[in-house]
């Protein structure tokens, strides 16, 4: 029930987005075309800024990945254990229910014979 109302939010946002593209598409293709500058000069700076910095200077994003991936796969892998445990106990819960209920059965079945 509540993914049908997350859904329903997540549509009605995408509908609400497009109208409003919709509406101002006019005034979007009126303004002129810059190009960007100085996003490329800044980006060109920080670069520089973190090239000076020690700690940056041997630093692989390529390791932070792997670091970051590892991690993740550890976090889900608890999960899954936690989960297939709930699980264990669940159905543990279960089979003693259906045991006892079975034994009842037997029971006043036996009953029902030793009365005839």
């Amino acid at each position: 029930m509540i993914e049908i109302i997350f859904i329903v939010i997540l549509v009605a946002s995408f509908a609400g987005m497009a109208v409003i593209l919709y509406k101002r598409m006019p005034d979007l293709a009126k303004l002129p075309e810059q190009p960007i500058v100085w996003q490329r000069a800044a980006a060109l700076k920080l670069k520089q800024g973190m090239d000076k910095m020690p700690v940056l200077k041997n630093f692989s994003y390529e390791i932070y990945l792997q670091k970051v991936l590892s991690r993740v796969r550890v976090l889900t892998l608890k999960t899954d254990n936690k989960t297939s445990g709930w699980l264990e106990r669940l159905r543990k819960k279960q089979s003693q229910e259906n045991g006892s209920a079975n034994d009842k059965y037997w029971d006043e079945l036996k009953k029902a014979k030793e009365g005839r």
